[in-house]
C-alpha cells in the first residue's frame, strides 16, 4: 500500500486543527503542518498528535502550499486546509483507494466539501458539493499562482471519490463575511493580474451581476431548501460578488 503524507498550511487555528489532526491520525504515515506564524496554541496542539510543524513565512496561499508538500516524504498528498475534517466514510474510502486498484489508474482524486456555518451545513445553492482536488500522487500535483481561490493542477488521470469531508470554515455567519471580505479584494487583484475584459469592470455589471447571481444560486441551485440560513447565505454571497466587482472597478479607474 503506498504511503500518504497529509499537508496542512495554517496560522491561529486552534478552534479546528485539533479535530483535523485526529480526523487523519489512522490514515497519515507522516503529518506535515506549515505555519506562518501562529500566536495561538496551533503549533503545540500539531505537535501534540505528532505533526512535524515547520514555520515558513507566509508568501501567499499558492505558494505556501506548495511548499507544503514540498516537504512530504510519501508516495502521495491528501492536502488539506486547517478546518477540513475528514469524515470516518472517507478514511476509509481514501484507504480503499490507495490498497486498490485505483491508485494505479488515477493521479489524482477531488473530494467534495460539506460547508457548516457553526454546526450548521449548507447542502444546496452551490455551496456543496465543491469538488476540489485534494488527494495526488508526490510529484504529480501544483498549485496554480493565484492570489485566492488556488487550487491542484495535477498531471495525469483525474476522479472523484464519493465520499464528502466537512469545511468547518466559519465559526458563524459574520466569519463568513469577514472571510469574504478579504477575497473580494484578492480576487479583484487577481483579475487585475492576470487580464479581465473590460465589461467586467463596469457600473452594469457591479449592479445587475450579483442579482443574477442570488437568482441562479437561490432558485436555480435550489439555495432555498437550506431554509432561513440559505437565504441569508445566498444574499451574503451575492454581497460579495459586488465587493469583488467593486473593487474591481477601483483597480480598472486608478490604472486609467
Amino acid at each position: 500500500m503506498p504511503s500518504l503524507s497529509v499537508v496542512i498550511i495554517a496560522q491561529d487555528e486552534e478552534r479546528t486543527i485539533g479535530e483535523v489532526l485526529d480526523a487523519v491520525a489512522e490514515l497519515a504515515d507522516e503529518i506535515v503542518l506549515v505555519d506562518s506564524g501562529s500566536t495561538d496554541r496551533t503549533m503545540e496542539i500539531a505537535q501534540s498528535r505528532g505533526a512535524r510543524v515547520i514555520h515558513h513565512d507566509w508568501p501567499g496561499f499558492a505558494a505556501q502550499k506548495n511548499f507544503a508538500i514540498g516537504e512530504a516524504r510519501s508516495d502521495w498528498i491528501l492536502s488539506l486546509d486547517a478546518d477540513e475534517i475528514l469524515t470516518p466514510d472517507l478514511v476509509r474510502e481514501i484507504k480503499q483507494v490507495l490498497s486498490g486498484n485505483l491508485h494505479s489508474e488515477y493521479d489524482g482524486f477531488k473530494i467534495a466539501r460539506l460547508m457548516l456555518i457553526g454546526e450548521k451545513p449548507l447542502r444546496f445553492g452551490g455551496f456543496y458539493p465543491d469538488a476540489q482536488l485534494r488527494l495526488f500522487r508526490t510529484g504529480r500535483g501544483r498549485f496554480n499562482d493565484r492570489l485566492v481561490h488556488e487550487s491542484v493542477q495535477v498531471d495525469g488521470r483525474i476522479s472523484t471519490l464519493r465520499n464528502h469531508l466537512l469545511h468547518k470554515a466559519y465559526r458563524d455567519e459574520n466569519g463568513f463575511e469577514s472571510a469574504h471580505e478579504k477575497y473580494a479584494q484578492l480576487a479583484a487583484q487577481e483579475a487585475v493580474r492576470s487580464g479581465f475584459r473590460p465589461w467586467k469592470a463596469s457600473l452594469a455589471n457591479e449592479i445587475f451581476h450579483p442579482i443574477w447571481t442570488f437568482l441562479y444560486r437561490y432558485i436555480g441551485r435550489i439555495g432555498f431548501l437550506d431554509g432561513m440560513l440559505g437565504l441569508r447565505m445566498n444574499i451574503r454571497y451575492a454581497q460579495y460578488v459586488r465587493k469583488k466587482i467593486s473593487y474591481l472597478r477601483s483597480h480598472a479607474n486608478v490604472r486609467r
